[in-house]
């Protein structure tokens, strides 16, 4: 009973739920506003996702009459469910260890798609045009990306293993980094850790890597035909996926801790998770433009699975 009543505090409120959901609006209003200082213009207030959301919540939701209804539907609140209970698994170093017994690299792997995958059942069912090529495009990027994240996960796990096999534990993780430094800083994971910063902007959808909700191609894609609550939720989703996946990185790359305080370490993980954001994602994304399909699946599959490939090939013969 103690371990339910726990889970679902770690889903609803910490680490998962209200506070990755409210770290997740806050960190969007961040690079909004970052992202308008480097381009000379004053931007919108840091609580402007949060604004959006209230905004969204009190208009109509307008079902297309060629949508498929259930599917319609079900879509947001799968991308929502998904990335929240992944959330959830996510230890924070020095504060908790996440989800009891469940938060490894495997289900992490399993659930960590879910948003892109409902963001193509929106696209399907939608019965708009702009919403199947959107869904086209989703599905092209995510098996893009997710061959270097499978060997960048490999990569850590196999590390941590040493020569017994992979460790998918995130908590051994965090431990043995505690113990033989961070892997940010070991230059034989380097490479791996090149590919997290390149696939960052991909797996959440900005620029150069937003092709399936390009606004001046296909007008948002999959989610044309999205209002009211429905994009809320798909809106919640998008800043819960940016938490887990730059925690996620924090995780398996820089853990380390400053205190034995949690507030402190807290803080320092909200820090990370920031700076993280800022040169990953707001940097490139206000200097670049938007590369065409075909060039984000050739990059892909040349320079970030590349590097995995590299680190990982590096731990296996024991560098």
């Amino acid at each position: 009973m103690l371990d339910l009543l726990v889970g679902i505090l770690h889903l609803v409120v910490f680490p998962g739920g209200l506070f990755a959901l409210a770290l997740g609006l806050f960190l969007k209003g961040c690079d909004r506003r970052v992202e308008a200082r480097l381009q000379r213009r004053v931007g919108p207030p840091l609580i402007q996702p949060f604004l959006d959301l209230v905004k969204l919540s009190t208009k109509e939701v307008i079902i297309p009459t060629s949508a498929v209804r259930g599917a319609f539907l079900a879509a947001p609140v799968v991308a929502l469910g998904g990335i929240a209970m992944c959330a959830a698994l996510l230890p924070v170093p020095g504060v908790t260890d996440g989800l009891p017994k469940m938060g490894d690299l495997l289900v992490i792997f399993y659930l960590f798609p879910i948003p892109a995958m409902a963001i193509m059942l929106a696209g399907s069912s939608s019965g708009s045009p702009y919403g199947g090529i959107g869904f086209s495009r989703e599905m092209i990027m995510m098996l893009a990306y997710e061959v270097p994240l499978l060997m960048i996960m490999l990569t850590v796990a196999m590390k941590v293993g040493g020569g017994s096999g992979a460790e998918f534990s995130l908590t051994k993780i965090m431990d043995y980094q505690a113990e033989h430094g961070s892997f940010g800083l070991t230059p034989v994971m380097w490479p791996a850790f090149l590919a997290w910063l390149m696939f960052l902007p991909a797996t959440l959808g900005v620029p150069p890597f937003d092709q399936p909700e390009a606004e001046t191609e296909i007008l948002e894609g999959p989610l044309l035909e999205y209002s009211g609550v429905l994009l809320a939720f798909f809106h919640m989703a998008s800043a819960l996926k940016m938490v887990v996946a730059l925690a996620l990185g924090v995780v398996l790359f820089f853990p380390g801790t400053i205190s034995d305080i949690p507030a402190v370490n807290l803080v320092w993980f909200v820090v990370k998770c920031a700076l993280f954001m800022l040169f990953a994602l707001t940097v490139v994304k206000s200097a670049t433009g938007r590369l065409r399909i075909e060039q984000a699946l050739s990059f892909f599959l040349k320079y970030p699975a590349g590097l995995a490939l590299l680190s990982l090939i590096l731990v296996w013969i024991g560098c």
